[in-house]
């Protein structure tokens, strides 16, 4: 799957929150149909058997309620629960596919009877109590059962963010997210230097599979250029090129990869490097850009919204835009790409009551056309417009609503541009003000029942969305409606 990461520290969030955000995109020639509910414990299985291999495993008793958004129609792929956040308000991504090389996978093979992304969330999330913990539960699952594909997942509660990477079949390594900075995962093995020292002592900052050391020095994963590397301890090495060593090096990368992390990363520090141009410290096809940064400015939902929508805006390279030539138009994948499916933002507030701390916001369909909405997820069922998806093309579902905008807006962007950027802030400012208002309602005098009266405010805000996205499709139908070829200008008379 092609999908975007961002990551945000809580020092460098606008309001000290951890902030988790990730598109699932189709693959190039699908869609999948996404909704978001909320598992209850007795609908977790106990024994688990994934779809897209033999794995089989018994799974913990008592598990946890946790919210996902998972495809709503059931293929030959399997579930893909893509994420969410439990009932003690610790957060999982799922996953962001990611690349390696072939010394990795010659030295550990992917595991055809392992498990995967489909099957990551089921695993994991209604078990763990801190994110520490969810890379701890993962990395164990891999060193024993193994994964046929090379992933990476985040793990997020009110204090830390983790970001684990899959390393061939059966190896991992997990770095926490400086509380300062920003992360940015396109679709390849990101992590740059790994401290080895921490990961085999006081483990604060970084994990991996018990092996690792052996695994790299047995197969020669070490790259760098090290007189004394005969000699040197890795147990001592505080700054490791991870991705020198376990990362791909393709030209495929250049085009569908660093370009995302480019545009990321220029819109977040702009001043802080040399974008463009001849003496560009970091272009499109740059191989070493950072893994993490502190931003400019502490980082707001909309800038997470804007970045993960992202189609090279104010660049040579938009799609929609006219500043280069044509042929560069296409050059390079965009993040904010047709087959978007969902893209989910996990927010834990800290200064809140841990039970309305978390909020998941969720979009569907691609993200130029699309907006992020808020919803408490400390409930155990979500509004019937954001998980009724089907197979059958509805306006009542929020998934095909989106869907059906994007593809009418897409050929007529320049004259839909302000009509979608209108709802995208209508419904931006609503999610905000809601947010406060339902804040300030459940402190002001705490209801009885917790989960019914988040679900109406949920409720409430969703019949909200639906209003503004009938509006919009109503509006970008007749604008482009009046841009059919068979117009004629003479009325009847």
């Amino acid at each position: 799957m092609g999908c975007t990461t961002l990551l945000v520290g809580k020092n460098a969030s606008y309001d000290g929150s951890t902030i988790m955000a990730r598109d699932d995109d189709s693959g190039s020639d699908d869609f999948n149909f996404k909704k978001f509910e909320v598992v209850m414990p007795e609908d977790q299985p106990r024994h688990y058997h994934s779809v897209l291999s033999d794995f089989d495993i018994d799974l913990p008793d008592q598990p946890m309620r946790y919210t996902e958004t998972p495809d709503a129609v059931q293929k030959v792929g399997g579930y893909w629960g893509q994420g969410g956040i439990n009932e003690v308000n610790v957060s999982m991504t799922a996953t962001e596919t990611i690349t390696s090389n072939a010394m990795v996978q010659g030295a550990d093979p992917m595991v055809p009877d392992g498990f995967g992304e489909e099957d990551m969330p089921t695993l994991v999330l209604p078990y763990i109590h801190s994110a520490r913990e969810g890379v701890e539960r993962l990395g164990s699952l891999l060193e024993q059962y193994g994964t046929y594909e090379m992933n990476a997942v985040g793990f997020q509660d009110v204090n830390e963010i983790w970001w684990l990477e899959t390393i061939g079949g059966h190896h991992w390594i997990a770095k926490r997210v400086p509380d300062d900075e920003y992360v940015v995962m396109p679709n390849q093995q990101g992590i740059d230097s790994f401290d080895f020292s921490d990961a085999f002592g006081a483990r604060e900052h970084h994990m991996c599979s018990s092996d690792m050391i052996e695994f790299i020095e047995k197969y020669h994963l070490d790259r760098t250029m090290d007189l004394d590397k005969e000699e040197k301890d890795l147990r001592k090495v505080t700054d490791f090129d991870a991705r020198g060593a376990f990362g791909s090096h393709d030209d495929a990368d250049h085009t569908y990869n660093t370009p995302r992390a480019w545009f990321i990363l220029r819109y977040l520090n702009p001043n802080t490097f040399t974008w463009e141009g001849p003496d560009a410290d970091f272009t499109p096809m740059s191989d070493n850009m950072p893994w993490s940064l502190v931003p400019e400015r502490k980082i707001s939902i909309e800038e997470v919204k804007y970045a993960l929508s992202g189609h090279y805006q104010n660049t040579e390279y938009d799609p929609y835009g006219g500043f280069g030539p044509e042929e560069w138009r296409e050059k390079f994948r965009p993040i904010g790409i047709n087959r978007n499916a969902v893209l989910s933002v996990t927010q834990i507030r800290p200064y809140m009551p841990e039970e309305i701390r978390c909020l998941q916001w969720v979009a569907f369909g691609s993200n130029a056309f699309n907006a992020l909405v808020p919803f408490y997820t400390n409930v155990e069922d979500t509004p019937e417009y954001m998980k009724n998806t089907t197979a059958k093309v509805s306006t009542d579902s929020f998934y095909w609503s989106n869907r059906l905008i994007a593809a009418l807006a897409d050929p007529h962007f320049q004259q839909c541009a302000n009509l979608i950027e209108q709802y995208q802030n209508k419904v931006a400012y609503e999610s905000h003000r809601h947010i406060h208002e339902s804040d300030d309602a459940f402190t002001g005098e705490k209801p009885q029942n917790v989960c019914r009266f988040l679900e109406e405010r949920n409720q409430k805000m969703s019949d909200f969305t639906q209003e503004c996205t009938d509006d919009l499709m109503d509006k970008v139908l007749f604008t482009v409606s009046m841009q059919m070829r068979n117009k004629f200008s003479r009325s009847d008379a």
